[in-house]
């Protein structure tokens, strides 16, 4: 199978995560979008994040009832920081089977060559680039990136012509934290289930 890997800090989900697997699964002709939420992501040093527990029952929320959808708790049961070429490996190992394919965005693929072991990154999966109609340029990330000098030109290019897009949905998990700490609607930023959680448990109100 298909298996396309969507990790983040999902603090919270929202329509922009949902939409993004959404398209890559059929564009890219995914079997199944495992989203994998991060214990201690290693780009936001020093970043607070809501309690993993919290974000792992909003994005069981989020999805329920998408078959080919499922969530992942491989970083959180890890602990640690959560680099994505050791749950790659973890992932292979426990389905040698599968195909794997990250799901990355703009920002993240311009800072795939400072990742942890980018090129076995590369050959435990393959990269599918998502881009934000109108919002996005993934050749210009790309280009900026430095991945052609530690990947290689064919390997770049092998990305770019796996990339997806996706409507220009600005929407981001920052936003939505904001708009909760100042009492403002997240109506239609994220699915009402995960909307109803946040006010239930009090997440995001300023102190």
């Amino acid at each position: 199978m298909r298996v396309g890997v969507f990790g983040g800090s999902f603090d919270p989900v929202h329509y922009g995560h949902l939409i993004a697997a959404e398209c890559a699964r059929e564009q890219a002709a995914l079997d199944r979008v495992v989203f994998v939420p991060a214990a201690t992501p290693p780009h936001k040093p020093g970043v607070r994040l809501e309690d993993a527990s919290h974000r792992l029952a909003m994005l069981s929320l989020a999805i329920g009832g998408h078959d080919a959808f499922e969530v992942s708790t491989i970083e959180l049961d890890r602990g640690g920081t959560s680099y994505t070429v050791d749950t790659l490996a973890d992932l292979a190992a426990r389905h040698p089977g599968d195909t794997l394919v990250l799901l990355l965005g703009p920002d993240s693929l311009a800072a795939l060559a400072t990742w942890k072991e980018p090129d076995r990154i590369v050959s435990l999966a393959d990269i599918v680039p998502i881009e934000r109609e109108s919002l996005d340029d993934i050749v210009a990330a790309a280009a900026g990136s430095g991945l052609a000098s530690v990947l290689g030109e064919p390997a770049v290019t092998a990305m770019l012509g796996r990339r997806v897009s996706m409507p220009a949905v600005g929407i981001r998990a920052t936003h939505v934290r904001a708009a909760v700490a100042v009492g403002r609607s997240i109506r239609y930023r994220t699915p009402r289930s995960v909307e109803r959680y946040i006010a239930t448990h009090g997440l995001y109100r300023s102190a």
